[in-house]
Parts: structure tokens; C-alpha cells; sequence
């Protein structure tokens, strides 16, 4: 991953911004994800996502990750259509897209190092949790989990019972 997507001319005001709202003694959480057909459940987790502090950082993957992720036929929604449905959220005060190749744990790294989150929310079923956990602590962060997860609602769920 390039080092200059975070400091980006498009990315830079955001990285700025959020670090504005650090240094004024606000609690930056981080939340990503892929938020294909945004649902309740989306919405509940990026709520109590904010409730874990001040300024709330939503990252989404990109639809080439969707692919490599979800399989052929996601995602759904393009990735400008699921950052605008993110953005339209109250919670939410900056969203972006992740870049391609945001697939390692060198990226991810590089991720928390720009914005310093203070927490990263994740739900119950969120994967690689140690790994997270031991990336935060590097930044003097905390994985919280913000959501028990719900295996009743779902975007693969609610494709499968449209197809049917």
C-alpha cells in the first residue's frame, strides 16, 4: 500500500481534521467495514460506534476488496453509493473509501498510525480481533466491541432471501 494515499491531496483535510479534534482533547473511534445494502444492523453498529467517543471515522472497503471478500456478484452497490449512504448518517463525521490493497496488516498499521483512533469498534463476529487489538496497542488505542452480533440480519442474508 502507498504511504500517500493517507496524505493525499483528497485524504489530507480528513487525516487534518481528525487530528484537529485529537488535539482538542476529543476521543477519535474508528469503524470500517464494507456496508453493502446498508442496513439496521449497519446502522445500530455505527451508532454505538459513536457512543464509544467524540468523532467518528468510518473506513469502507473498496468493491475491488468486496470482490475479493464476498465473491462474484458483490458488491451490490458500488463503493460511491455505499460512502454516500454512510456519509448520510448522523453518526458518521468522516467517511472514505479504503484503497485497494488494504489487505495487510502493514496497511492497517499505517491506517491507525494516520488518524490515531482511540478506539476501534468492531462487533462480536469482527475477524483477526488479536491481531487489531495488538495493532491498537502500538498506538495506544483499544478494540471495544460496540455490537453483539446479529445472525439474523445480514446483506448476504437479505440477497439470498430475495433471490428465493
Amino acid at each position: 500500500m502507498s504511504s500517500s494515499f493517507y496524505t493525499s491531496s483528497t485524504m489530507h483535510p480528513l487525516v487534518e481534521r481528525v487530528l484537529e479534534a485529537r488535539s482538542q482533547g476529543k476521543k477519535i473511534v474508528l469503524a470500517t467495514g464494507v456496508f453493502d445494502l446498508l442496513h439496521e444492523e449497519h446502522k445500530a453498529y455505527l451508532c454505538a460506534a459513536k457512543e464509544s467517543g467524540d468523532v467518528l471515522i468510518v473506513a469502507i472497503e473498496s468493491d475491488v476488496r468486496v470482490r475479493e471478500l464476498k465473491g462474484e456478484g458483490r458488491p451490490i452497490h458500488r463503493q460511491s453509493k455505499r460512502l454516500d449512504a454512510v456519509r448520510s448518517l448522523d453518526c458518521v463525521d468522516v467517511a472514505f473509501v479504503l484503497p485497494d490493497d488494504f489487505k495487510t496488516k502493514d496497511a492497517f498499521r499505517e491506517l491507525l498510525h494516520q488518524f490515531q483512533p482511540h478506539i476501534y469498534a468492531c462487533s462480536s463476529h469482527s475477524s483477526h480481533l488479536e491481531v487489531k487489538r495488538a495493532l491498537m496497542k502500538e498506538i495506544g488505542g483499544e478494540v471495544c466491541i460496540v455490537r453483539e452480533h446479529n445472525p439474523n440480519i445480514s446483506t448476504t442474508k437479505i440477497v439470498e432471501r430475495s433471490v428465493q
